[in-house]
């Protein structure tokens, strides 16, 4: 029978069953496979072909976890943490859990694509998506994704790295176009996505709304051709993001393989083929580079069969992992970790005190299995030994009184950040700054814990001992803030972006870089983003990328760098010793300041390492930086190259405390 064919041989290649399948293709079969069904019985699906037993194939979003696919109902899953708080762990083995846990429950929910992770650089703090994002440095964001897509992959899942690229923006972001020079591409925007592809090989990549240089990126061909396919070598399929496809013609031709929605991919890409506008090996290929991906993971070979997903389980990982993301970015006098035996009274203000922050709006909404609060968790915490008060802050007045008679104060605050529009502002919204403000003033011990998914101002910064930055959370929130607050875990998240003091302080501060004029976006800040940008201008931020503190304290000593090697790499290796009384971990950062003459930033991030320590234990630890550490992407050459002279390695924890300095000299090629 058909569907017994030859491509159903599994001991053939991916490509070469796939291209057996394809040559017994109508066109219209063919066409089919092009884009999704998008209806109410199969959203986010692509119709299957059971004459050629193709089965359908099943898209879901993400990358925050097992989005619900757009089923109604939705499905549940674990609201895992923002990606963001995964960035801020710094730590890849925890994003290898993080794909673990959302690979396998896509696939316990019977779908075969994740649209996820997110590799997009935070350029400005306003973005709306920057909770689903890695944060603002290349070689973080590079790492965290090639951690999660193996794990996801694992799973027997495709993972879709998005959005590509430079989705820098949710205002306009259908319709903006982003002027930015190809060294700033190379170098800032890029190579995350890169280093993913080549690393760690995901079976798509979606491409982006925005234009960029004056082209969509859907039908980019700089973008998906040159870049993606021709430089990298990427061999998987390319989707539009969910509306994005504006002209079928040109989005074939550039090598958009699926569109999302039907609207060009249907009719209009059927007639081109008959009119010879698009040949018909290319849409062959468009087929076939899906197919293969589909033939490699087992999806034409193996029924998945949808399973229940073990919550308890899945939420003691998506616990653990929350734990190690929150940044404690202020503790003057030791005010945390808070002792139980000292404490009678306790107050909890805030409107995101009685409510789980599981995630930000749009398309990367998790429906949660279930929702652990922070007045929940902190009540379960403390049991009945201390008396908890509750006010949401609606009456900031009734807040303040209450704070004024506990012993501590608690002040849970934060937003909601969403797909589809960006901040007004940095300020918290609804009043919140006013609120802390006043319980400051009624309690001299209060204490601040955000929920935010990304940089806020902090007017009241000097008015209280304690701020904690615990982003989405995830599901198991309140239990993840008890835990960090009473001591049970030792705070160990490093920023991965810089939080900034003023509006005006920030890169992209004119309108003609943000939010764009005319429908352009110029980034004339160039390679200057994030902590770049405060490096070069001299400017202290609120707080700076990589920074975090600890309820202990680290020294790091006996540095060492070994010369450029005939293979590329240079080893630098230190020893961290835990000087503090409690077990904690720090994370060693290395930064590398090329030659004034390389044209580059001050400083970049190029490699990092976490390591746990129990009091007075010493860690000896070593980083690996490879040849790209030392090369600038070169226009003349159309390549990168290395930049011979002197370079500076600057090794510490967080980009403005690095105490260890050393040299290497990379050698003319």
């Amino acid at each position: 029978m058909a569907a017994r064919g030859p491509w159903m041989n599994q001991s053939l290649p991916p490509g070469e069953r796939a291209e057996l399948l394809v040559r017994r293709m109508t066109l219209d079969e063919k066409i089919s496979q092009v884009h999704m069904v998008d209806t109410k019985e199969h959203p986010r699906e692509v119709a299957g072909v059971p004459r050629l037993g193709i089965p359908p194939f099943k898209i879901t979003n993400g990358p925050l976890g097992a989005g619900p696919g757009d089923t109604k109902p939705a499905l549940p899953a674990t609201a895992l943490p923002a990606a963001l708080a995964l960035a801020a762990s710094w730590n890849t083995n925890l994003a290898r859990e993080f794909g673990e846990i959302a690979g396998k429950e896509v696939a316990d929910h019977g779908d075969d694509l994740i649209e996820g992770p997110a590799l997009n650089i935070t350029r400005v703090p306003q973005n709306g998506r920057n909770f689903e994002y890695f944060g603002e440095d290349p070689f973080l964001s590079g790492q965290m994704g090639v951690a999660e897509v193996e794990a996801i992959q694992q799973q027997g899942v495709i993972a879709e790295i998005k959005h590509f690229d430079a989705n820098s923006q949710e205002t306009d972001r259908k319709g903006i176009n982003e002027i930015i020079d190809e060294r700033t591409l190379r170098e800032i925007y890029l190579p995350a996505f890169e280093t993913v592809v080549k690393e760690a090989d995901p079976g798509a990549v979606m491409a982006a709304y925005p234009s960029v240089n004056g082209e969509f990126c859907c039908r980019n061909t700089h973008l998906l051709k040159d870049i993606l396919r021709g430089d990298w070598g990427f061999k998987g399929f390319v989707q539009s993001d969910y509306t994005a496809t504006t002209n079928a013609v040109q989005c074939a031709l550039a090598g958009l393989d699926l569109a999302m929605k039907p609207d060009h991919y249907s009719g209009e890409l059927k007639t081109a083929i008959i009119d010879g506008k698009v040949p018909k090996a290319g849409l062959d290929a468009m087929v076939e580079r899906r197919f293969t991906q589909m033939f490699k993971f087992g999806m034409f070979d193996h029924t998945r069969t949808p399973q229940l997903i073990p919550a308890k389980e899945d939420g003691a990982v998506a616990r653990s992992i929350a734990e190690q993301c929150a940044v404690l970015l202020k503790n003057n006098g030791d005010t945390l970790p808070l002792d139980t035996n000292t404490i009678h009274s306790i107050a909890i203000i805030g409107p995101y005190a009685n409510v789980a922050s599981t995630g930000g709006g749009g398309s990367s909404a998790v429906k949660p299995l279930y929702t652990v609060t922070p007045l929940d968790g902190i009540k379960h915490r403390l049991g009945t030994n201390v008396v908890v008060t509750f006010n949401n802050g609606t009456n900031v007045a009734a807040a303040a009184a209450m704070a004024k008679s506990a012993d501590v104060a608690l002040v849970i605050v934060g937003n909601k950040d969403s797909e589809g529009h960006d901040r007004p502002n940095l300020l918290l919204p609804y009043k919140q700054d006013a609120l802390i403000s006043a319980v400051a003033a009624a309690n001299p011990k209060t204490i601040v814990v955000l929920k935010t998914g990304g940089p806020v101002l902090m007017p009241w910064l000097d008015q209280v001992p304690a701020i904690l930055e615990a982003w989405y959370p995830g599901e198991e929130d309140g239990n993840v803030v008890a835990a960090l607050l009473f001591g049970d875990v030792n705070p160990s998240g490093k920023l991965p972006m810089t939080f900034p003091k003023t509006e005006s302080q920030v890169p992209a501060s004119s309108p003609e870089q943000y939010p764009g004029v005319n429908g352009t976006a110029i980034y004339s800040e160039r390679m200057l983003v994030g902590y770049r940008w405060y490096d070069a201008r001299n400017v202290e931020p609120l707080f700076p990328f990589g920074f975090g503190l600890s309820y202990s304290t680290f020294a790091l000593t006996n540095l060492g760098v070994t010369p450029f090697s005939a293979e590329g790499n240079v080893v630098v290796s230190l020893d961290v010793t835990n000087t503090g009384s409690r077990a904690g971990a720090e994370v060693v950062q290395v930064y590398v300041a090329a030659p004034p003459d390389a044209g580059e930033p001050p400083k970049q991030l190029k490699g990092f390492s976490k390591v746990e320590l129990k009091p007075g234990e010493t860690g000896h630890v070593t980083v690996t930086l490879d040849r790209r550490a030392f090369s600038i992407w070169s226009l003349k050459a159309g390549q990168w190259v290395l930049a011979p002279g002197v370079h500076q390695i600057l090794v510490g924890t967080s980009s403005r405390d690095l105490p260890l300095h050393s040299t290497v000299t990379i050698p003319n090629e």
